[in-house]
Protein backbone atom coordinates (compact mmCIF):
# COMPACT_ATOMS: atom_id res chain seq x y z
CA UNK A 1 0.00 0.00 0.00
CA UNK A 2 1.19 3.36 -1.07
CA UNK A 3 0.80 6.92 0.39
CA UNK A 4 -2.16 8.81 -0.98
CA UNK A 5 -3.09 9.71 -4.46
CA UNK A 6 -0.64 7.38 -5.83
CA UNK A 7 -2.59 4.65 -4.19
CA UNK A 8 -5.54 6.14 -5.01
CA UNK A 9 -4.38 6.30 -9.12
CA UNK A 10 -3.44 2.67 -8.77
CA UNK A 11 -6.61 1.70 -7.19
CA UNK A 12 -8.51 3.59 -10.09
CA UNK A 13 -6.35 1.93 -12.74
CA UNK A 14 -6.86 -1.13 -10.95
CA UNK A 15 -10.32 -1.13 -11.08
CA UNK A 16 -10.28 -0.80 -15.28
CA UNK A 17 -10.93 -4.31 -17.29
CA UNK A 18 -7.47 -6.37 -17.82
CA UNK A 19 -5.39 -4.61 -15.57
CA UNK A 20 -4.29 -6.05 -12.50
CA UNK A 21 -2.56 -4.83 -9.08
CA UNK A 22 0.66 -4.86 -10.75
CA UNK A 23 -0.02 -3.24 -14.16
CA UNK A 24 -1.86 -0.58 -11.87
CA UNK A 25 1.14 -0.15 -10.15
CA UNK A 26 3.57 -0.35 -13.21
CA UNK A 27 1.31 2.13 -15.47
CA UNK A 28 1.26 4.72 -11.93
CA UNK A 29 4.94 4.93 -11.20
CA UNK A 30 5.18 5.19 -15.30
CA UNK A 31 2.98 8.22 -15.07
CA UNK A 32 4.76 9.78 -12.68
CA UNK A 33 8.28 9.68 -15.02
CA UNK A 34 7.11 11.11 -17.98
CA UNK A 35 6.38 14.61 -19.35
CA UNK A 36 3.71 16.26 -17.32
CA UNK A 37 2.21 17.12 -21.51
CA UNK A 38 1.82 13.19 -21.92
CA UNK A 39 -0.47 13.10 -18.47
CA UNK A 40 -1.96 15.93 -19.15
CA UNK A 41 -2.55 14.81 -22.61
CA UNK A 42 -4.01 11.72 -21.50
CA UNK A 43 -6.57 13.17 -18.76
CA UNK A 44 -7.25 15.19 -21.81
CA UNK A 45 -8.30 12.44 -23.89
CA UNK A 46 -10.11 10.97 -21.14
CA UNK A 47 -12.35 14.11 -20.27
CA UNK A 48 -12.97 14.30 -24.16
CA UNK A 49 -14.04 10.59 -24.45
CA UNK A 50 -16.73 11.13 -22.12
CA UNK A 51 -18.08 14.70 -23.03
CA UNK A 52 -17.79 13.98 -26.83
CA UNK A 53 -18.73 10.08 -27.81
CA UNK A 54 -21.67 8.63 -27.80
CA UNK A 55 -23.57 5.64 -28.82
CA UNK A 56 -25.33 5.70 -32.48
CA UNK A 57 -28.82 6.14 -32.22
CA UNK A 58 -29.56 3.85 -34.99
CA UNK A 59 -27.24 0.43 -34.22
CA UNK A 60 -25.60 1.59 -30.70
CA UNK A 61 -22.13 2.06 -31.92
CA UNK A 62 -19.68 4.01 -30.49
CA UNK A 63 -19.73 7.66 -32.80
CA UNK A 64 -18.86 11.43 -32.23
CA UNK A 65 -22.09 12.26 -33.87
CA UNK A 66 -25.67 11.19 -33.71
CA UNK A 67 -25.25 7.80 -36.12
CA UNK A 68 -21.42 6.46 -36.54
CA UNK A 69 -19.96 6.51 -39.86
CA UNK A 70 -21.51 3.36 -41.08
CA UNK A 71 -24.98 4.34 -40.24
CA UNK A 72 -24.04 7.16 -42.40
CA UNK A 73 -22.38 5.68 -45.29
CA UNK A 74 -24.96 5.28 -48.45
CA UNK A 75 -22.82 2.19 -49.90
CA UNK A 76 -23.51 -0.17 -47.02
CA UNK A 77 -26.07 -2.87 -47.62
CA UNK A 78 -29.36 -2.25 -45.68
CA UNK A 79 -30.39 -5.34 -46.44
CA UNK A 80 -28.07 -7.05 -44.54
CA UNK A 81 -28.01 -6.44 -39.94
CA UNK A 82 -25.26 -8.03 -38.65
CA UNK A 83 -25.50 -8.67 -34.44
CA UNK A 84 -22.83 -7.83 -32.61
CA UNK A 85 -22.27 -7.86 -28.60
CA UNK A 86 -20.12 -4.74 -28.21
CA UNK A 87 -18.29 -2.04 -30.86
CA UNK A 88 -15.23 -3.79 -30.39
CA UNK A 89 -16.90 -6.67 -32.54
CA UNK A 90 -17.51 -4.36 -35.21
CA UNK A 91 -13.94 -3.15 -35.36
CA UNK A 92 -12.99 -7.01 -35.73
CA UNK A 93 -15.56 -8.05 -38.65
CA UNK A 94 -15.05 -4.45 -40.01
CA UNK A 95 -10.86 -5.51 -40.46
CA UNK A 96 -12.15 -8.29 -42.84
CA UNK A 97 -13.62 -6.40 -45.61
CA UNK A 98 -15.80 -8.90 -45.76
CA UNK A 99 -19.10 -7.84 -44.76
CA UNK A 100 -20.80 -4.63 -46.79
CA UNK A 101 -24.05 -4.77 -44.51
CA UNK A 102 -24.81 -2.87 -41.55
CA UNK A 103 -24.62 -3.37 -37.69
CA UNK A 104 -26.28 -4.01 -34.26
CA UNK A 105 -24.94 -3.57 -31.24
CA UNK A 106 -26.20 -5.35 -28.29
CA UNK A 107 -24.20 -4.10 -25.52
CA UNK A 108 -23.60 -7.06 -24.34
CA UNK A 109 -24.57 -10.25 -23.97
CA UNK A 110 -27.23 -12.42 -22.15
CA UNK A 111 -25.51 -13.62 -18.91
CA UNK A 112 -27.87 -15.15 -15.55
CA UNK A 113 -24.47 -15.40 -13.60
CA UNK A 114 -24.06 -11.77 -14.31
CA UNK A 115 -27.63 -10.62 -14.13
CA UNK A 116 -28.00 -9.69 -17.76
CA UNK A 117 -30.97 -10.73 -19.21
CA UNK A 118 -32.79 -10.00 -22.58
CA UNK A 119 -34.21 -7.08 -21.41
CA UNK A 120 -30.61 -5.63 -20.70
CA UNK A 121 -29.74 -5.88 -23.97
CA UNK A 122 -30.76 -3.67 -27.39
CA UNK A 123 -33.18 -6.23 -28.47
CA UNK A 124 -36.28 -4.24 -28.40
CA UNK A 125 -34.21 -1.41 -30.52
CA UNK A 126 -33.36 -4.90 -32.95
CA UNK A 127 -36.88 -5.59 -33.72
CA UNK A 128 -37.89 -2.25 -34.02
CA UNK A 129 -35.59 -2.03 -36.78
CA UNK A 130 -36.53 -5.18 -38.36
CA UNK A 131 -40.15 -3.89 -38.69
CA UNK A 132 -40.21 -2.00 -41.97
CA UNK A 133 -39.34 -5.65 -43.66
CA UNK A 134 -35.80 -3.51 -45.24
CA UNK A 135 -33.61 -6.25 -44.12
CA UNK A 136 -33.53 -9.50 -45.07
CA UNK A 137 -30.83 -11.56 -43.49
CA UNK A 138 -29.56 -11.36 -39.50
CA UNK A 139 -26.17 -12.30 -39.21
CA UNK A 140 -25.72 -13.33 -35.34
CA UNK A 141 -22.09 -13.00 -34.91
CA UNK A 142 -22.27 -12.89 -30.77
CA UNK A 143 -18.67 -14.39 -29.44
CA UNK A 144 -18.26 -18.59 -29.58
CA UNK A 145 -18.89 -18.79 -25.94
CA UNK A 146 -21.52 -19.91 -23.55
CA UNK A 147 -23.04 -16.28 -23.27
CA UNK A 148 -22.48 -15.52 -26.51
CA UNK A 149 -24.00 -18.74 -27.89
CA UNK A 150 -27.03 -18.10 -25.23
CA UNK A 151 -27.83 -14.96 -26.60
CA UNK A 152 -27.52 -16.29 -30.33
CA UNK A 153 -29.86 -19.01 -29.44
CA UNK A 154 -32.70 -16.81 -28.01
CA UNK A 155 -32.20 -14.01 -31.05
CA UNK A 156 -33.10 -16.88 -33.57
CA UNK A 157 -36.03 -18.31 -31.84
CA UNK A 158 -37.14 -14.65 -31.74
CA UNK A 159 -36.33 -14.05 -35.11
CA UNK A 160 -37.54 -17.19 -36.41
CA UNK A 161 -41.58 -16.34 -36.68
CA UNK A 162 -40.76 -13.07 -38.70
CA UNK A 163 -39.48 -14.84 -41.84
CA UNK A 164 -35.95 -13.50 -42.38
CA UNK A 165 -32.72 -15.29 -42.84
CA UNK A 166 -30.62 -16.29 -39.73
CA UNK A 167 -27.42 -16.78 -40.05
CA UNK A 168 -25.08 -17.83 -37.49
CA UNK A 169 -20.71 -16.94 -38.16
CA UNK A 170 -19.45 -20.48 -39.08
CA UNK A 171 -16.45 -22.45 -38.37
CA UNK A 172 -13.42 -20.80 -37.72
CA UNK A 173 -13.68 -19.44 -34.74
CA UNK A 174 -12.89 -21.08 -31.99
CA UNK A 175 -15.45 -21.90 -28.67
CA UNK A 176 -14.47 -19.56 -25.64
CA UNK A 177 -12.83 -17.02 -27.83
CA UNK A 178 -13.62 -13.49 -28.60
CA UNK A 179 -13.94 -11.51 -31.89
CA UNK A 180 -11.79 -8.87 -31.16
CA UNK A 181 -8.85 -11.14 -31.12
CA UNK A 182 -9.60 -13.32 -33.88
CA UNK A 183 -7.68 -12.60 -37.03
CA UNK A 184 -8.75 -11.24 -40.28
CA UNK A 185 -7.98 -14.87 -42.18
CA UNK A 186 -10.12 -16.61 -38.95
CA UNK A 187 -12.41 -14.11 -39.03
CA UNK A 188 -13.00 -13.72 -42.60
CA UNK A 189 -13.43 -17.50 -43.25
CA UNK A 190 -15.99 -17.70 -40.57
CA UNK A 191 -18.18 -15.08 -42.21
CA UNK A 192 -18.20 -16.72 -45.75
CA UNK A 193 -19.00 -20.11 -44.40
CA UNK A 194 -22.04 -18.89 -42.37
CA UNK A 195 -24.69 -21.21 -41.86
CA UNK A 196 -28.63 -20.45 -41.41
CA UNK A 197 -30.04 -21.52 -38.29
CA UNK A 198 -33.71 -20.49 -38.37
CA UNK A 199 -36.00 -21.00 -41.16
CA UNK A 200 -38.18 -18.27 -43.17
CA UNK A 201 -41.58 -18.01 -42.87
Amino acid sequence: MYEGIIQDVIDALGRLPGIGPKGAQRIAFHLLKVDPEEVTALAAALVALREQVRFCATCGNVAQEELCAICRDPRRDPALLCVVEESKDVVAIERTREFRGRYHVLGGAISPMEGVGPDDLRIRELLGRLADGTVTEVILATDPNLEGEATAAYLARMLGPLGLTVSRLASGLPVGGDLEFADEVTLGRAFEGRRQIGGQG
